[in-house]
């Protein structure tokens, strides 16, 4: 694995389990094994970082929706699996996914970040939009009307419950907040 890499992904796990304040360099220095200085050459500023992870993990989310599309017949499967991708991203309670986090500490971020962070939104709620109009039509969802609207609601939902289960430290808060959201899907 290469230096930048390594520096994203230590710097993305400090992220979703303290939040992107919570981290300096020298704490990834530490963790990846190089001089504080080293970082410097990768991430000049503290900004560039976090823009390279957002940029990077909205690659990676925008991924897994192509294979939940890929893998997935009806609506309310794909909205199944989008359910359990933020799941997941909760281990046990003990991060958050990280666009979640990240939007948690916001003001932290250069405008380039906050582009690419409500970018991510953006997307996610384009996404949503054609997947609740699929359900619609294959009749796999019920209970949803105005598909832009609940999928703007459907991605509130998920980070919402996810900074309620990572407060708790357990996935009980994200299962209760998420139940009534699941028996909409056949």
């Amino acid at each position: 694995m290469d230096t930048r890499t390594a520096l994203l992904d230590s710097a993305e796990r400090a992220a979703r389990q303290r939040g992107f304040d919570a981290f300096s360099y020298a704490d990834l220095a530490r963790d990846v094994g190089i001089r504080k200085a080293s970082i410097h050459h990768h991430f000049p500023v503290k900004a560039d970082l976090a823009f390279g992870l957002i940029e990077r993990y909205c690659a990676r989310f925008a991924d897994a929706l192509r294979d939940i599309d890929s893998t997935s017949q009806t609506g309310a499967e794909k909205l199944r699996a989008y359910h359990q991708t933020y799941r997941s991203a909760l281990a046990d309670g003990s991060q958050l996914c990280l666009c979640v986090s990240m939007s948690a500490g916001r003001d932290s971020f250069a405008e380039p970040a906050l582009e690419q962070l409500n970018q991510f939104h953006e997307d996610s709620t384009a996404w949503l939009t054609q997947v609740i109009q699929q359900g619609i039509t294959d009749g796999s969802v019920s209970g949803f009307s105005a598909p832009e609207a609940d999928a703007q609601a459907t991605l509130a939902l998920m980070e919402g419950a996810q900074l309620m289960a990572r407060a708790a430290s357990s996935l009980t808060p994200f299962d209760k907040a998420t139940e009534v959201f699941l028996g909409k899907l056949a």
